[in-house]
């Protein structure tokens, strides 16, 4: 089974598998190619630190190779790598590696009292993912997938696992349109809370930032919508265009955080586009 080469700009990258059979009129019967590559580039706006309320510019990236029975792709930070061969079943298998890369508060806080805080340092976060993907529920070319990806912090910047159950389904609207939609939640260790929402003891300014020790738990959810649309007429090769909205609630112990309740929001949100070429 080969895929389309679809590839989203950030925090979403969900090809949508393809199978060779009678289509609706809206979208032609298509012919997928064994291998293919894209490389992207955008520019996106998110929060300054995880449960931030000010916002700033980010450069974005992405990549995927479809190099026949093993697929690469980017999903914000974090390259996946599915090993499991490519199958014409409706009801499938996916699993892999995953790197990642998670920043966290810089130098460049810009809320006055947060910067007071030590910095937070970059994780380099490995694991992997295990899931089941369903072909052909509404055309011959969407996919639906759920997954658990599971990853550790192997440098300490936080020291702990991330355990993300997640539902992906993708579909081309037309031969030049695609749709993908995402919901995940993040189920983090004490380690997490602590690096990333915790306050120490005694805290930098008391006043305006208690010391705060929070607990392990679900962390948050989050909905992505991701579109690409091609400037020639094929989203199987040449340019295109994507966008990305995403949407993620902060939940239990770190919406309560101070960092978050007080001084930033349990509502976090990403946005931005790009443009992406497949060969």
């Amino acid at each position: 089974m080969r895929t389309l080469a679809f590839l989203p700009l950030a925090l979403l990258a969900a090809p949508a598998a393809a199978q060779v059979a009678e289509a609706p009129a809206s979208i032609p019967e298509i012919d997928v190619p064994d291998r293919s590559i894209t490389v992207g580039v955008g520019l996106l706006t998110g929060p300054d630190y995880e449960g931030s309320d000010d916002y700033r510019l980010i450069p974005g990236a992405a990549f995927r190779a479809d190099l026949g029975d093993v697929e690469l792709l980017t999903r914000g930070l974090k390259l996946y790598v599915d090993v499991i061969p490519d199958s014409e079943a409706k009801v499938s298998l996916t699993a892999g590696p995953i790197a990642g890369l998670r920043f966290g508060r810089g130098s460049g806080v810009e809320d006055e009292v947060v910067a007071l805080l030590p910095e937070t340092g970059t994780a380099i976060e490995l694991g992997g993912f295990v899931g089941v993907q369903l072909k052909q529920l509404t055309n011959p070319y969407d996919t639906l997938t759920a997954r658990i990806d599971v990853l550790h912090d192997v440098n300490g910047a936080h020291g702990s696992t991330i355990i993300t159950p997640a539902v992906d389904f993708s579909t081309p609207l037309s031969r030049r349109a695609f749709a993908s939609l995402g919901a995940s939640m993040d189920l983090v260790a004490g380690d997490y809370m602590d690096t990333y929402f915790g306050v120490p003891a005694p805290s930098p300014d008391p006043v305006l930032l208690p010391a705060y020790d929070p607990e392990g738990g679900l962390k948050s959810a989050t909905a992505t919508l991701v579109t690409g649309y091609s400037l020639e007429g094929d989203l199987r090769k040449g340019w295109a265009l994507f966008g990305l909205v995403s949407f993620t609630r902060l939940l239990g112990d770190a919406a309560d955080s101070p960092l978050v309740a007080d001084r930033g929001s349990a509502s976090q949100w990403f946005g931005g586009g790009g443009i992406g070429y497949t060969f």
